[in-house]
């Protein structure tokens, strides 16, 4: 099957399945790009074969260096005995597929026994020791020597370190989330992470390491832990006889009832990503929660539950000025007051999460921010500018973000009867790589993501005390291969799709971490395309030169058009 149809096998998959409004999903959707393994314990894939040359040998080491498994076993049987000190565990490095191996001198003859062989290819990042990826992108070459061990070739001094092809990270790695706490809502926020599927045995534990490690860089400084750096844990994480799985943790301080809530969201939420249904969690022995001894991922359903749109409330496409909801798999009705009527000629136009409120940019005084009560009318916000991108909410739909002249962020906060205030945000970091064409929010109101000089950005909303907001740890994601891109959409907490001018590569999902992306077929589209929108469990939209066209698991691997003759609608869904 070629890469495009699997993206698309996939893709549909994930478009099959629906989702609750709750931030912490009752089950864990299948996802675009996660290699998810059931985790059962694999054999060691096969060593060297005999009479293997010097080239051969370096391949079979790299193709082997996937398996983890008894500390790389796989990989030694192509070191010499003197290599024994190898140290694998120091560093975990993810390269491109596709490597070269040449050899460093003249090939040696057959009286010869030792070789020289150059290994070159692509770095794409690194994994950390909390198992966070850090893209990374650039060209590596080393050399390795080799020599003759009872007439067979075997490599005598690897350096220290793991690398990885992609591919093989994704069969033996498996994607979890950890999970922390948004300092401002008190609720839990992922962090994307990375384990190694075998020993199934070992994921629970290893998942509570990361977890006591802290937030990736991504999200330092942004989100926090009500687990001190000071806990660990008194014994091992282990299944007890009735099935559940211990976590006994020692010096996590004096917690209140409403932070030790919060940790045990913390580690129940983590585990759960490892298929854990049931945790006894205990503090030097006790019950971190009093009144309940094993704790389930149904007992924190209620935390954050604005932080996905609710499924009840439909999408919007702004088309000739005026806005319309959109209901699944077909337009809807002209909105009722003036953003239906044409009144604000609108650009374009966001829903906050619940439906209660909505976010336009009119063609008024060149363009001007407008918001208000769904249904009503719009309250002029006195941000305005020569461009406007489309309005994005936070999660409580209290504040909402555009970018000005593709230059500067602007957010405007909305008290309790709805009063509209402008305030700063410092995205300079995202300004210094380029013009700002697009930025949305994720569901969750912690990271952004944006389109900047046609590359694809990401970075955390930093928020202090003292109210000021600052985007910081920013990164771009696969700057050589997203080009030309114009729009992006959240698909989920750790997905974006974008759409660009690329013919070849027009819609494309990217891990938020920029660890992989696929492209998605484009049958029906004309590209370029100018503008696209994603929620979880919602089919993608992009808008293309001929109108606005869905893409969703009932589609069957073709695009479909929603509305036509018009190449400026602009559709989005609640957030």
């Amino acid at each position: 099957m070629s890469r495009p149809a699997r993206a698309l096998a996939v893709l549909l998959a994930a478009l099959a399945l629906t989702t609750g409004c709750a931030s912490v999903p009752e089950s864990s959707p299948v996802q675009v790009l996660r290699k998810i393994t059931e985790g059962d314990d694999r054999v060691l894939p096969p060593g060297p074969t005999a009479n293997s040359s010097p080239l051969d040998i370096v391949r079979g080491f790299v193709n082997a260096s996937g398996s983890g498994m008894d500390r790389h076993a796989a990989a030694r049987r192509f070191l010499a005995p003197r290599a024994g000190a190898w140290d694998d565990a120091v560093s975990l490095t993810v390269v491109a597929d596709q490597f070269d191996t040449i050899y460093s001198q003249r090939p040696p003859g057959s009286e010869a026994d030792r070789a020289g062989v150059r290994l070159r290819g692509s770095q794409l990042g690194r994994v950390t020791a909390a198992g966070a990826f850090e893209l990374d992108e650039r060209a590596f070459e080393f050399d390795l020597t080799l020599s003759r061990v009872e007439g067979q070739w075997r490599i005598d001094a690897p350096p220290p370190g793991v690398g990885v092809r992609l591919s093989d990270f994704r069969a033996n790695y498996r994607s979890v989330k950890t999970w922390f706490v948004d300092p401002t809502r008190q609720t839990p926020v992922a962090d994307l992470r990375y384990l190694p599927a075998d020993p199934a045995r070992t994921l629970p534990s290893r998942a509570v390491e990361q977890l006591l490690a802290g937030p990736s860089s991504a999200l330092e400084g942004v989100v926090s832990s009500v687990i001190p750096r000071t806990a660990k844990l008194r014994t091992n994480v282990a299944e007890t006889p009735d099935g559940a799985v211990l976590v006994d943790l020692t010096e996590i301080g004096d917690l209140d009832q409403g932070r030790r809530r919060l940790l045990a969201a913390q580690v129940v939420l983590t585990l759960a990503e490892v298929n854990v249904s049931r945790v006894r969690l205990l503090d030097d022995g006790a019950p971190v929660l009093a009144e309940r001894t094993d704790l389930s991922r149904d007992l924190f359903a209620d935390m954050g539950s604005d932080a996905e749109p609710r499924p009840d409330v439909p999408g919007l496409v702004v088309a000739g000025g005026r806005a319309r909801s959109l209901l699944p798999g077909a337009l809807g009705d002209l909105l009722p007051g003036p953003v239906g009527s044409g009144t604000y000629n609108l650009v374009s136009a966001s829903s906050s999460p619940d439906g209660q409120r909505l976010a336009g940019v009119s063609r008024a005084d060149g363009r001007q921010l407008l918001v208000g009560r769904a249904g009503g009318a719009l309250e002029v916000t006195g941000v305005r500018a020569d461009s406007m991108s489309r309005p994005s909410w936070t999660p409580t739909g209290g504040e909402v973000w555009t970018v000005l002249d593709g230059a500067r962020l602007a957010r405007v906060t909305l008290d309790q009867p709805g009063r509209p205030a402008a305030r700063t945000v410092d995205g300079s970091a995202l300004a210094a790589l380029g013009p700002i064409a697009d930025l949305r929010l994720s569901r969750d109101g912690m990271r952004v993501a944006a389109v900047v000089g046609g590359q694809l950005a990401v970075g955390a909303v930093a928020r202090s005390m003292g109210g000021e907001v600052v985007v910081r740890n920013v990164r771009l994601l696969r700057s050589d291969e997203l080009t030309d891109l114009v729009a992006l959409s959240w698909r989920t907490s750790d997905q974006i799709a974008v759409v660009g001018r690329r013919p070849d590569r027009a819609v494309e999902v990217v891990m938020v971490d920029g660890l992989d992306w696929q492209s998605l077929p484009t049958s029906n589209l004309t590209p370029p395309l100018t503008a696209v929108a994603a929620a979880p469990g919602r089919p993608l939209l992009v808008t293309d030169q001929n109108g606005l066209w869905s893409f969703g698991a009932d589609d069957l691997g073709s695009w479909r058009q929603l509305v036509g003759g018009t190449a400026g609608a602009v559709a989005g869904y609640p957030g």
